[in-house]
């Protein structure tokens, strides 16, 4: 009894990984901090709501209230800031609600799956390793465009607003402290936003790292069905996990953003709308932010998801191979060892003899190219055992999911036609983009 107790105990120390300042995650760590999103003690987390209920709802409140600027001139008047101001804060809301979740439930290191890592192979803890560390790269790529876009039009705003603009005291003092304002109040709810995209597509890769592992073990000679069905359901596993954390930030999201676009779109394509790029520029670059952020949750999702359907081609090839190569050995009735040799010459020949190969380029990899399977892979499992692998990937298709439906390329092509029609035509009726 008293080492089932400990047993339990051990098993609640575990919930979060334990973790220290110098570890691969040092630098999400800080930037976590300095984004005021770290909640892994008390008082972090008190800082953290304060923060984004200042940046995320108190700024941009009392900046659309505040500075309504109804006496001003038609170039400085803020017809559409009430759209712009509440889907910037309803998604960066939701993105900060989903990130303080998971901070507080699984931890860093859990929620990115890095104490998992250790069970991978050194290719993919490597590969996973520099992805890591591109991550801020790659948001600060989405990011700095807009907020370059961003912190000129408001710098224009308020110096060529001067005194019409509503100010405290001395006017270009006032002006500066509110421009400061604004604009670390729109780079914060977007950073938050673009944040939780990069995380997802992180977490994403390191599947796909996995998936690709995964075909190595389909062809290696000591390879088991036992062996490749475990792996294979150890994957599933990770990509269900995935789906169940992410599924309500990316429906939401969705949601949040079309409706955005239709409300834009409904004032944009009034009769007495006022479509100058002074007034609506403001519009298109929020528009445009989304957008981004909405495409790497998607092309992540449906990346990992066409590399996990990608299985069920490369198991068919596999189970063809040995197939065909066992009849082979078998009417041919030659020793094993020059078999083994001249099968090997064989799938040497026909995989690499051909013309088209050095036309692929980078579109093949371990999971979906046009290569032979080496034949050795039928000393080890027989034909019943294979088929009914086969069979089991054929019925059993792995990818990411939001309650039940799949993101596939099919999916991401009507979502992204949708997407891209509503934006289209936002920027032709706003900035003449058409």
């Amino acid at each position: 009894m008293a080492d089932e107790d400990d047993d339990l105990h051990n098993k609640k120390v575990l919930v979060r990984s334990a973790s220290h300042m110098y570890d691969e995650l040092s630098s999400f760590r800080t930037w976590f901090k300095w984004m005021c999103v770290d909640q892994s003690e008390p008082r972090s987390a008190c800082l953290s709501w304060f923060v984004f209920s200042l940046l995320g709802v108190g700024v941009p409140w009392l900046s659309h209230y505040l500075l309504a600027c109804n006496d001003c001139d038609a170039d400085h008047s803020r017809t559409y800031d009430s759209v712009v101001q509440f889907s910037l804060s309803s998604v960066a809301a939701l993105s900060f609600i989903c990130l303080s979740r998971f901070s507080k439930k699984y931890g860093l290191r859990r929620f990115l799956f890095l104490d998992k890592l250790c069970e991978e192979s050194e290719t993919v803890r490597n590969c996973y390793t520099q992805q890591l560390n591109r991550s801020m790269k790659i948001l600060f790529i989405f990011l700095m465009p807009c907020f370059i876009a961003e912190t000129a039009y408001k710098i224009w705003w308020y110096s060529s607003g001067g005194s019409q603009i509503p100010y405290l005291g001395n006017v270009f003092m006032s002006n500066t402290i509110l421009c400061i304002l604004e604009l670390t109040s729109w780079l914060y709810r977007t950073v938050v936003f673009f944040l939780v995209c990069v995380l997802f597509r992180l977490i994403c890769y390191l599947q796909i790292l996995r998936l690709q592992d995964f075909a190595q073990v389909l062809v290696h000679v000591h390879s088991s069905v036992e062996s490749v069905l475990r792996e294979h359901l150890r994957i599933r596993r990770h990509l269900r996990i995935i789906s169940h954390r992410f599924r309500v930030f990316i429906l939401w999201v969705l949601i949040f953003i079309t409706a955005s676009l239709f409300a834009s779109l409904l004032l944009t394509t009034s009769a007495n709308a006022d479509l100058r790029i002074y007034k609506s520029g403001e519009l298109a670059l929020s528009s445009v932010s989304f957008l981004a952020g909405l495409m790497i949750l998607l092309r992540s999702a449906t990346k990992i998801t066409h590399k996990a359907q990608a299985v069920t081609c490369l198991a068919a090839k596999w189970h063809a191979c040995a197939t065909i190569e066992s009849y082979h050995w078998a009417e041919t009735e030659i020793p094993l060892a020059t078999n083994q040799v001249d099968c090997n010459n064989h799938f040497l020949l026909s995989s690499n003899g051909s013309s088209d190969a050095e036309d692929v380029g980078d579109e093949e990899d371990e999971l979906d190219n046009t290569k032979f399977v080496p034949c050795y892979a039928n000393r080890t499992i027989s034909f019943q055992k294979r088929q009914a692998l086969v069979t089991y990937f054929e019925n059993n298709r792995a990818g990411v999911t939001i309650y039940g439906f799949m993101l596939d390329r099919t999916s991401l092509h009507t979502i992204f036609g949708i997407e891209l029609t509503l934006i289209l035509w936002l920027l032709g009726k706003t900035v003449g983009v058409s």
